[in-house]
């Protein structure tokens, strides 16, 4: 059985746009890990973040649980990369931080009402990017930098370091 290939990195670095094209040129399902939570507890990931965000991780942390024994593509959420589960995802599969600069993902974002980090404020995301970047760092067996690519020059480079990682196991 082929292992799971994870997609972390912030919001608006192209997690969701990106998984399907990965999942198209391999043949795999792909799975939006929020739209997975939100299936699995019957309540929205807004909603879940408004009872708390313990509540939320908690899901979350089911979820990759769950997605692990399997072979998806997953988009996760942009936190789950910091949560307790990352582990799971690091020895179950191959994961890949999608990187970008603030200010790009500040424009992909900038008019998302759905993103509930984002109500802290208009610099809430460049400190959500700088608490999270080591952690992404240590987490990634690979880097793809999208700033400057579009989705399916990212789906290129994430198909060819899943094939290299393949052929090294």
């Amino acid at each position: 059985m082929q292992r799971p290939i994870w997609l972390i990195g912030m919001m608006g670095s192209g997690k969701s746009t990106v998984a399907p094209l990965v999942a198209a040129a391999l043949r795999r399902r792909w799975v939006d890990a929020d739209r997975f939570i939100e299936e699995r507890t019957g309540c929205s990931v807004a909603d879940l973040f408004a009872e708390s965000e313990a509540r939320f991780r908690e899901a979350e942390a089911d979820a990759i649980r769950v997605l692990a024994s399997g072979e998806a593509v997953v988009a996760t959420g942009g936190g789950a990369a910091v949560a307790e589960a990352a582990e799971v995802m690091g020895r179950s599969g191959v994961v890949v931080w999608l990187r970008a600069r603030v200010e790009t993902l500040e424009a992909r974002v900038e008019h998302s009402s759905t993103r509930p980090l984002l109500i802290e404020g208009p610099d809430s995301l460049a400190r959500i990017d700088g608490e999270r970047r080591d952690r992404y760092l240590d987490l990634a067996d690979v880097v793809i930098d999208t700033d400057n690519l579009d989705p399916e020059a990212v789906a290129n480079l994430v198909v060819e370091a899943w094939q290299s990682a393949s052929s090294a196991v």
